[in-house]
This record gives structure tokens, C-alpha cells and sequence, in this order.
């Protein structure tokens, strides 16, 4: 599969190419803001198909303690954005390695790959963070569908918080059900096709069963 793309910074050209790919764009925040538009095309079944990916700097999310900001900017990380997003999204602050701990999941991409990292504050309160744990690293390209009468690729990878209650639901129909868990997990979605479940326990991440 080959790819060529542009990298198109700011905002009011990011509107352009979008409209020259005929995508209208999607109401997410405030269009003056800073953001990144990947747009190009990739070869499916020998067609050229365009796609285009929405990044955020990491400036965009305040929220974010300082240490965490520190190591993704030493990584070159933008966030990547779903074809679907409102607001700024693929950063998640949960309950991850206890009930009760203060952690980050990030989406975060370099050059054409997106790595999902985990940031434990090991009770430091955001001065400090542990070295991430990347669970999953994927091409961009590998994350990408159709979602609009265009035809343009948008990109499919999104994460949020799973509360114990959330889970408890997910995993409902199960022919037997597991015992809630007693902190949050990190979903991690295919935009309206599937939803796994990565939950830390034991100093292990595992995937927590679902039904079929």
C-alpha cells in the first residue's frame, strides 16, 4: 500500500482542503484555534482513496499535568482526532492502576504512527509521572474508514474513561458474570464497530472479558 500525504497547519487552510476533498467540515471546537490537518491519499484494492486526519498540539489540553506535557512534546506527539469528535478528545484522565489513582491515557502520533500510552501518577499528584506504558502502536493508515456519502477516510481510533458501572453494563449477557471491577478500565474503540476493554490488575494490563 502507498501513501502520499500533506501536513497543512492552521486552521483556515485546514478548512480548505477539506472542502476541496468535498468533506464538510465537522463542528468540533473553535475553527481559529490551532490544529493540524494530515490529508492525502492511500491505495485500496488499486484505487487511490483520500483521506484526511485532524491532529491537535498538545497545548490543546490544559488538563494535562505538566510532567505528562513534558515527555509527549519530547516525543513529537500530536493528537489525533476522530471523524466524529465535537471536542478535543483521545486524552483520558482515570482511575487507571488503583481505585482512586489520578492517570492519563494519550493517542499519540509520530510521523504516520499512533502509540497508545498510559501515564501512572504513582500518588506523585502530576509533578511526576512514571515512564508511559505503550499497550498498542499502530500506522495511521491501519486506523482509517469511510464515514460520509464522500467517500474521504477519516480516522477511527478513539479512548475514554470505562467506570466500573460502564463495564459492569458492557459485560452484561455474559453467560456468566464477571465480579465488578473495583477501579476504571480504558475502552479503546473502533468508531461504530467495536469497543476493548484494557483493565490493569496484578501489574499486568489484560483485556477484560466481553460477550461475543
Amino acid at each position: 500500500m502507498r501513501k502520499s500525504h500533506n501536513l497543512i497547519a492552521g486552521a483556515l487552510l485546514g478548512v480548505g482542503m477539506l472542502r476541496v476533498l468535498g468533506q464538510s467540515p465537522a463542528p468540533l471546537w473553535d475553527q481559529d484555534s490551532p490544529h493540524l490537518l494530515d490529508a492525502g491519499q492511500i491505495v485500496i484494492a488499486g484505487k487511490p482513496t483520500a483521506y484526511v486526519i485532524r491532529h491537535l498540539p498538545v497545548s490543546s489540553f490544559p488538563e494535562l499535568p505538566s510532567a505528562v506535557v513534558d515527555l509527549l512534546t519530547q516525543r513529537g506527539c500530536t493528537i489525533p482526532q476522530t471523524f466524529e469528535a465535537h471536542r478535543p478528545e483521545n486524552v483520558v484522565h482515570a482511575s487507571l492502576e488503583r481505585a482512586g489513582s489520578s492517570d492519563w491515557a494519550v493517542l499519540c502520533s509520530v510521523k504516520g504512527t499512533v502509540s497508545l500510552l498510559v501515564f501512572f501518577d504513582g500518588g506523585r499528584g502530576g509533578e511526576t509521572v512514571e515512564k508511559p506504558v505503550i499497550l498498542v502502536t499502530a500506522p495511521e493508515e491501519q486506523r482509517l474508514q469511510s464515514h460520509d456519502a464522500s467517500g474521504v477516510l477519516g480516522f477511527n481510533w478513539g479512548i475514554d474513561p470505562a467506570s466500573p458501572q460502564r463495564v459492569h453494563e458492557a459485560q452484561v449477557g455474559m453467560a456468566r458474570l464477571p465480579a465488578r471491577v473495583d477501579h476504571d478500565a480504558l475502552a479503546d474503540s473502533i468508531v461504530d464497530r467495536r469497543t476493548i476493554y484494557h483493565f490493569y490488575t496484578k501489574l499486568n494490563w489484560t483485556l477484560l472479558d466481553m460477550p461475543e
